[in-house]
Protein backbone atom coordinates (compact mmCIF):
# COMPACT_ATOMS: atom_id res chain seq x y z
CA UNK A 1 0.00 0.00 0.00
CA UNK A 2 1.15 3.76 -1.02
CA UNK A 3 -0.11 6.43 1.09
CA UNK A 4 -2.82 6.94 -0.84
CA UNK A 5 -3.70 3.63 -2.85
CA UNK A 6 -4.21 -0.37 -1.95
CA UNK A 7 -3.27 -2.40 -4.59
CA UNK A 8 -6.10 -5.46 -5.24
CA UNK A 9 -5.57 -8.72 -7.11
CA UNK A 10 -9.21 -9.20 -8.93
CA UNK A 11 -9.94 -12.34 -10.40
CA UNK A 12 -13.26 -12.53 -11.49
CA UNK A 13 -13.13 -15.99 -13.02
CA UNK A 14 -15.82 -17.33 -14.62
CA UNK A 15 -19.86 -17.79 -15.07
CA UNK A 16 -21.38 -15.36 -12.58
CA UNK A 17 -18.30 -14.16 -10.99
CA UNK A 18 -18.01 -12.19 -14.39
CA UNK A 19 -21.27 -10.35 -13.77
CA UNK A 20 -20.59 -9.60 -9.96
CA UNK A 21 -17.59 -8.20 -9.90
CA UNK A 22 -17.84 -4.56 -11.90
CA UNK A 23 -20.61 -4.15 -9.98
CA UNK A 24 -18.23 -4.83 -6.25
CA UNK A 25 -15.47 -2.77 -7.47
CA UNK A 26 -17.77 0.37 -7.89
CA UNK A 27 -19.47 -0.10 -5.10
CA UNK A 28 -16.26 -0.66 -2.99
CA UNK A 29 -14.50 2.61 -4.77
CA UNK A 30 -18.15 4.49 -3.76
CA UNK A 31 -17.86 3.59 -0.44
CA UNK A 32 -14.06 3.95 0.24
CA UNK A 33 -14.46 7.68 -1.75
CA UNK A 34 -17.88 8.49 1.07
CA UNK A 35 -15.61 7.39 3.70
CA UNK A 36 -12.51 9.71 2.95
CA UNK A 37 -10.37 6.52 2.77
CA UNK A 38 -7.49 5.10 0.19
CA UNK A 39 -8.12 4.41 -2.82
CA UNK A 40 -7.96 1.39 -4.63
CA UNK A 41 -5.95 0.15 -7.64
CA UNK A 42 -7.16 -2.68 -9.22
CA UNK A 43 -5.00 -5.44 -10.54
CA UNK A 44 -7.38 -7.94 -12.88
CA UNK A 45 -5.92 -11.34 -13.09
CA UNK A 46 -7.20 -14.62 -15.26
CA UNK A 47 -7.74 -17.65 -13.41
CA UNK A 48 -10.20 -20.91 -13.45
CA UNK A 49 -11.45 -22.85 -16.15
CA UNK A 50 -11.80 -20.39 -19.04
CA UNK A 51 -8.00 -19.36 -18.31
CA UNK A 52 -7.34 -23.44 -18.27
CA UNK A 53 -8.78 -23.46 -21.67
CA UNK A 54 -7.12 -20.52 -23.47
CA UNK A 55 -4.17 -20.94 -21.68
CA UNK A 56 -3.36 -24.26 -20.64
CA UNK A 57 -3.23 -23.18 -16.65
CA UNK A 58 -6.51 -22.89 -14.14
CA UNK A 59 -3.81 -20.36 -12.00
CA UNK A 60 -1.61 -19.10 -14.25
CA UNK A 61 2.17 -18.10 -12.79
CA UNK A 62 1.79 -14.47 -13.47
CA UNK A 63 -1.58 -14.00 -12.19
CA UNK A 64 -0.14 -16.29 -9.06
CA UNK A 65 3.00 -13.33 -8.88
CA UNK A 66 0.92 -10.66 -9.31
CA UNK A 67 -1.62 -11.53 -6.47
CA UNK A 68 1.33 -11.99 -4.18
CA UNK A 69 2.36 -8.86 -4.72
CA UNK A 70 -1.29 -7.03 -3.74
CA UNK A 71 -2.55 -5.72 -0.45
CA UNK A 72 -5.67 -7.75 -0.70
CA UNK A 73 -7.22 -10.49 -3.68
CA UNK A 74 -10.68 -9.80 -4.47
CA UNK A 75 -12.11 -13.65 -6.11
CA UNK A 76 -15.39 -14.00 -7.84
CA UNK A 77 -15.78 -17.30 -8.66
CA UNK A 78 -14.09 -19.98 -10.72
CA UNK A 79 -15.05 -23.03 -12.21
CA UNK A 80 -16.96 -24.92 -14.70
CA UNK A 81 -18.33 -28.51 -13.98
CA UNK A 82 -17.90 -29.48 -17.95
CA UNK A 83 -14.49 -28.03 -17.86
CA UNK A 84 -12.59 -30.44 -16.03
CA UNK A 85 -8.29 -31.98 -15.45
CA UNK A 86 -7.82 -35.49 -17.08
CA UNK A 87 -8.47 -37.01 -13.51
CA UNK A 88 -12.25 -35.49 -13.84
CA UNK A 89 -12.03 -33.76 -11.03
CA UNK A 90 -13.15 -29.71 -11.65
CA UNK A 91 -10.75 -26.68 -12.41
CA UNK A 92 -10.55 -25.03 -8.46
CA UNK A 93 -7.61 -22.36 -8.38
CA UNK A 94 -9.32 -20.94 -5.37
CA UNK A 95 -7.86 -24.14 -3.35
CA UNK A 96 -4.69 -23.55 -5.07
CA UNK A 97 -4.16 -19.87 -3.86
CA UNK A 98 -5.21 -20.99 -0.06
CA UNK A 99 -2.07 -23.56 -0.07
CA UNK A 100 0.04 -21.28 -1.98
CA UNK A 101 -0.52 -18.16 0.67
CA UNK A 102 -1.23 -20.39 3.15
CA UNK A 103 -4.59 -18.93 3.68
CA UNK A 104 -5.21 -21.24 6.75
CA UNK A 105 -7.77 -19.20 8.58
CA UNK A 106 -11.78 -19.63 6.50
CA UNK A 107 -14.02 -17.01 8.19
CA UNK A 108 -17.61 -17.69 7.37
CA UNK A 109 -19.63 -15.20 8.71
CA UNK A 110 -23.66 -16.26 9.20
CA UNK A 111 -25.14 -12.74 10.25
CA UNK A 112 -29.04 -12.16 8.98
CA UNK A 113 -29.87 -9.23 6.85
CA UNK A 114 -32.66 -7.36 7.56
CA UNK A 115 -35.71 -8.04 4.68
CA UNK A 116 -34.13 -11.33 3.72
CA UNK A 117 -36.03 -14.30 5.52
CA UNK A 118 -34.28 -17.22 6.34
CA UNK A 119 -35.66 -20.65 6.13
CA UNK A 120 -35.95 -20.98 10.22
CA UNK A 121 -39.65 -19.94 12.18
CA UNK A 122 -38.61 -18.81 14.96
CA UNK A 123 -37.95 -14.91 15.68
CA UNK A 124 -34.54 -15.89 16.58
CA UNK A 125 -33.27 -16.87 13.45
CA UNK A 126 -34.05 -13.78 11.54
CA UNK A 127 -31.48 -12.25 14.08
CA UNK A 128 -28.03 -14.30 13.49
CA UNK A 129 -24.52 -13.52 14.20
CA UNK A 130 -21.91 -15.82 14.38
CA UNK A 131 -19.16 -16.95 12.74
CA UNK A 132 -17.62 -20.58 11.21
CA UNK A 133 -13.79 -20.71 11.16
CA UNK A 134 -12.95 -22.75 9.25
CA UNK A 135 -9.29 -24.92 8.67
CA UNK A 136 -8.03 -24.42 5.29
CA UNK A 137 -4.97 -25.86 4.22
CA UNK A 138 -5.70 -29.20 5.85
CA UNK A 139 -7.99 -32.03 6.78
CA UNK A 140 -9.00 -33.93 3.29
CA UNK A 141 -7.98 -30.72 1.54
CA UNK A 142 -4.42 -31.35 2.08
CA UNK A 143 -3.87 -34.16 -0.04
CA UNK A 144 -7.05 -33.01 -2.17
CA UNK A 145 -5.17 -34.19 -5.58
CA UNK A 146 -3.51 -37.01 -4.08
CA UNK A 147 -6.66 -39.52 -3.98
CA UNK A 148 -6.21 -42.82 -5.55
CA UNK A 149 -8.26 -45.73 -6.67
CA UNK A 150 -7.49 -49.36 -6.69
CA UNK A 151 -6.35 -50.30 -10.67
CA UNK A 152 -9.49 -52.70 -10.98
CA UNK A 153 -12.15 -50.23 -9.99
CA UNK A 154 -12.55 -51.60 -6.39
CA UNK A 155 -12.50 -48.51 -4.21
CA UNK A 156 -10.56 -44.90 -3.72
CA UNK A 157 -9.15 -43.80 -1.06
CA UNK A 158 -8.35 -40.21 0.50
CA UNK A 159 -5.82 -38.94 3.31
CA UNK A 160 -6.74 -36.53 6.33
CA UNK A 161 -3.71 -35.11 8.13
CA UNK A 162 -4.48 -32.06 10.96
CA UNK A 163 -1.23 -31.24 11.98
CA UNK A 164 0.26 -29.33 15.49
CA UNK A 165 0.97 -26.01 13.18
CA UNK A 166 -1.78 -26.00 11.88
CA UNK A 167 -4.62 -26.90 14.83
CA UNK A 168 -2.31 -24.53 16.81
CA UNK A 169 -2.62 -21.19 14.44
CA UNK A 170 -6.49 -21.63 13.16
CA UNK A 171 -7.52 -22.13 16.46
CA UNK A 172 -5.55 -19.04 18.01
CA UNK A 173 -7.10 -17.47 15.06
CA UNK A 174 -10.50 -18.16 16.26
CA UNK A 175 -9.75 -17.29 20.08
CA UNK A 176 -8.16 -13.91 18.65
CA UNK A 177 -11.81 -13.08 17.06
CA UNK A 178 -14.00 -14.44 20.22
CA UNK A 179 -11.66 -11.69 21.75
CA UNK A 180 -12.05 -9.29 19.49
CA UNK A 181 -16.35 -9.71 19.10
CA UNK A 182 -16.73 -10.19 23.62
CA UNK A 183 -15.33 -6.29 23.14
CA UNK A 184 -17.73 -5.22 20.41
CA UNK A 185 -20.27 -7.07 22.84
CA UNK A 186 -20.60 -10.05 21.95
CA UNK A 187 -20.53 -13.15 23.93
CA UNK A 188 -16.97 -13.74 23.97
CA UNK A 189 -17.35 -17.76 23.50
CA UNK A 190 -15.98 -20.03 20.91
CA UNK A 191 -17.08 -23.92 20.77
CA UNK A 192 -15.29 -26.58 18.82
CA UNK A 193 -16.58 -28.66 16.60
CA UNK A 194 -14.91 -31.60 15.55
CA UNK A 195 -15.67 -36.17 15.73
CA UNK A 196 -13.00 -36.91 18.37
CA UNK A 197 -15.14 -39.54 20.07
CA UNK A 198 -14.51 -41.47 16.38
CA UNK A 199 -11.18 -40.53 14.87
CA UNK A 200 -7.50 -39.82 16.11
CA UNK A 201 -7.26 -37.30 14.32
CA UNK A 202 -10.78 -35.20 15.61
CA UNK A 203 -8.95 -36.23 19.08
CA UNK A 204 -5.85 -34.51 18.33
CA UNK A 205 -7.40 -31.40 16.74
CA UNK A 206 -9.89 -31.40 20.23
CA UNK A 207 -6.60 -31.82 22.56
CA UNK A 208 -4.90 -28.90 20.86
CA UNK A 209 -8.09 -26.99 21.46
CA UNK A 210 -7.97 -27.70 25.05
CA UNK A 211 -4.38 -26.61 25.43
CA UNK A 212 -5.03 -23.39 23.41
CA UNK A 213 -8.19 -22.43 25.63
CA UNK A 214 -5.37 -21.92 28.61
CA UNK A 215 -4.19 -19.07 27.06
CA UNK A 216 -7.35 -17.47 26.65
CA UNK A 217 -8.99 -17.29 29.84
CA UNK A 218 -11.73 -14.82 29.44
CA UNK A 219 -13.15 -16.71 26.63
CA UNK A 220 -15.87 -19.63 27.49
CA UNK A 221 -15.33 -22.79 25.21
CA UNK A 222 -17.71 -25.63 24.45
CA UNK A 223 -17.07 -28.69 22.28
CA UNK A 224 -19.28 -30.40 19.89
CA UNK A 225 -19.44 -33.08 17.93
CA UNK A 226 -20.38 -32.16 14.07
CA UNK A 227 -23.37 -34.36 13.49
CA UNK A 228 -24.72 -32.95 16.71
CA UNK A 229 -23.42 -29.20 15.16
CA UNK A 230 -25.90 -29.51 11.94
CA UNK A 231 -28.42 -29.68 14.55
CA UNK A 232 -27.96 -27.22 16.87
CA UNK A 233 -27.48 -24.86 13.31
CA UNK A 234 -30.95 -25.67 12.46
CA UNK A 235 -32.50 -25.92 16.26
CA UNK A 236 -30.87 -23.06 17.97
CA UNK A 237 -28.06 -21.26 16.05
CA UNK A 238 -28.44 -18.09 17.74
CA UNK A 239 -27.18 -19.20 20.71
CA UNK A 240 -23.33 -19.47 19.30
CA UNK A 241 -20.98 -16.89 18.36
CA UNK A 242 -17.72 -18.30 16.84
CA UNK A 243 -16.93 -22.02 15.71
CA UNK A 244 -13.52 -23.73 14.82
CA UNK A 245 -13.64 -26.53 12.86
CA UNK A 246 -11.23 -28.97 10.35
CA UNK A 247 -11.83 -27.85 6.72
CA UNK A 248 -14.38 -30.51 4.90
CA UNK A 249 -16.37 -30.38 8.35
CA UNK A 250 -15.92 -26.39 7.64
CA UNK A 251 -16.82 -26.69 3.95
CA UNK A 252 -20.36 -28.03 4.59
CA UNK A 253 -21.49 -26.56 7.46
CA UNK A 254 -20.56 -23.10 6.11
CA UNK A 255 -23.43 -23.85 3.16
CA UNK A 256 -25.78 -24.76 6.20
CA UNK A 257 -24.61 -21.47 7.67
CA UNK A 258 -25.38 -19.62 4.16
CA UNK A 259 -28.95 -21.52 3.73
CA UNK A 260 -29.83 -19.79 7.46
CA UNK A 261 -28.88 -16.36 5.95
CA UNK A 262 -31.34 -16.84 2.80
CA UNK A 263 -28.86 -18.57 0.35
CA UNK A 264 -25.45 -18.84 -0.85
CA UNK A 265 -26.34 -15.13 -2.91
CA UNK A 266 -25.83 -13.56 0.36
CA UNK A 267 -23.19 -15.51 1.95
CA UNK A 268 -19.79 -13.78 2.08
CA UNK A 269 -15.80 -15.57 3.26
CA UNK A 270 -12.74 -14.52 3.71
CA UNK A 271 -9.37 -16.69 3.37
CA UNK A 272 -6.39 -15.25 5.71
CA UNK A 273 -3.53 -15.97 6.36
CA UNK A 274 -0.34 -14.02 8.13
CA UNK A 275 0.32 -12.07 5.14
CA UNK A 276 -2.06 -12.99 2.57
CA UNK A 277 -5.92 -13.01 2.28
CA UNK A 278 -8.72 -14.11 -0.10
CA UNK A 279 -11.96 -12.75 0.12
CA UNK A 280 -14.63 -14.09 -2.63
CA UNK A 281 -18.87 -15.30 -2.20
CA UNK A 282 -19.34 -18.44 -0.97
CA UNK A 283 -21.47 -19.66 -3.83
CA UNK A 284 -19.95 -21.13 -6.73
CA UNK A 285 -19.93 -20.13 -10.67
CA UNK A 286 -23.73 -20.60 -11.44
CA UNK A 287 -23.25 -21.88 -15.03
CA UNK A 288 -27.26 -22.10 -15.38
CA UNK A 289 -27.66 -18.56 -15.15
CA UNK A 290 -24.33 -16.89 -16.28
CA UNK A 291 -25.19 -14.25 -18.71
CA UNK A 292 -28.72 -13.21 -17.52
CA UNK A 293 -28.13 -10.77 -15.75
CA UNK A 294 -29.82 -12.82 -12.55
CA UNK A 295 -26.92 -13.29 -10.40
CA UNK A 296 -27.75 -12.22 -6.77
CA UNK A 297 -24.22 -9.56 -5.96
CA UNK A 298 -24.85 -9.12 -2.12
CA UNK A 299 -22.34 -12.20 -1.28
CA UNK A 300 -19.37 -10.57 -3.17
CA UNK A 301 -20.66 -6.91 -1.96
CA UNK A 302 -20.59 -8.22 1.42
CA UNK A 303 -17.16 -9.98 1.00
CA UNK A 304 -15.76 -6.73 -0.47
CA UNK A 305 -16.93 -5.32 2.91
CA UNK A 306 -14.89 -7.78 4.91
CA UNK A 307 -11.98 -7.03 2.54
CA UNK A 308 -12.14 -3.18 3.64
CA UNK A 309 -13.00 -4.55 6.97
CA UNK A 310 -9.06 -6.91 7.05
CA UNK A 311 -7.17 -4.10 5.07
CA UNK A 312 -8.52 -1.07 7.53
CA UNK A 313 -7.14 -3.29 10.36
CA UNK A 314 -3.91 -4.34 9.33
CA UNK A 315 -3.27 -1.27 8.01
CA UNK A 316 -4.91 1.23 10.53
CA UNK A 317 -7.09 2.75 8.25
CA UNK A 318 -10.38 3.97 10.22
CA UNK A 319 -11.76 5.21 6.98
CA UNK A 320 -11.49 2.16 5.00
CA UNK A 321 -12.98 0.29 8.25
CA UNK A 322 -15.77 2.61 8.09
CA UNK A 323 -16.17 2.13 4.16
CA UNK A 324 -16.72 -1.40 4.85
CA UNK A 325 -19.36 -1.28 7.38
CA UNK A 326 -20.66 1.71 4.83
CA UNK A 327 -21.50 -1.64 2.28
CA UNK A 328 -23.00 -3.56 5.20
CA UNK A 329 -25.83 -0.70 6.09
CA UNK A 330 -26.20 -0.54 2.68
CA UNK A 331 -27.02 -3.88 1.80
CA UNK A 332 -29.61 -3.71 4.78
CA UNK A 333 -31.34 -0.78 3.56
CA UNK A 334 -31.96 -2.34 0.55
CA UNK A 335 -33.34 -5.31 1.74
CA UNK A 336 -35.27 -3.86 4.61
CA UNK A 337 -37.99 -2.95 3.19
CA UNK A 338 -38.60 -6.69 1.79
CA UNK A 339 -39.28 -5.53 -1.54
CA UNK A 340 -36.12 -6.44 -3.08
CA UNK A 341 -36.32 -10.40 -3.80
CA UNK A 342 -33.73 -12.00 -5.72
CA UNK A 343 -33.84 -14.23 -8.27
CA UNK A 344 -32.95 -17.27 -6.23
CA UNK A 345 -35.69 -16.65 -3.53
CA UNK A 346 -38.59 -16.54 -5.98
CA UNK A 347 -38.55 -13.00 -6.93
CA UNK A 348 -37.37 -10.56 -10.05
CA UNK A 349 -34.74 -8.71 -8.76
CA UNK A 350 -31.39 -9.08 -11.04
CA UNK A 351 -28.02 -8.48 -10.94
CA UNK A 352 -28.77 -4.59 -11.75
CA UNK A 353 -31.47 -4.34 -9.22
CA UNK A 354 -29.54 -5.35 -6.27
CA UNK A 355 -26.72 -3.56 -7.20
CA UNK A 356 -28.29 -0.28 -7.97
CA UNK A 357 -30.51 -0.65 -4.59
CA UNK A 358 -27.45 -1.28 -2.57
CA UNK A 359 -25.44 1.99 -4.24
CA UNK A 360 -28.33 4.17 -3.67
CA UNK A 361 -28.17 2.55 0.39
CA UNK A 362 -25.02 4.18 0.91
CA UNK A 363 -26.64 7.78 0.98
Amino acid sequence: MTDSEFRIAVFAGDGIGLEITEPCRALVEEALAKAGAPRIAWVPLPAGAGAYVAMGEALPKSSLAEARKADAILLAAMGDPSVRYPDGTEIMPQVDLRMEFGLYAGVRPVHSIAGVRGPLGDPRGQQLDFVLIRESTEGLFAHFRDGEEEPDGSAAHDRLTITRKGSERVIDFAFRLAAQRKRDGCRGHLTCVDKANAFKSYAFFRRVFDERAAGFPDIATARIYVDAMAMEMVRRPWTYDVLVTENIFGDILSDLGAGLMGGLGFAPSADIGDEHAVFQPCHGTAPDIAGKGLANPTAMFLSGAMMLDWLGETHGSRETVAAGRLIRDAVDRAFAPGTLVPHELGGTAGTRAITDAVMGGLG
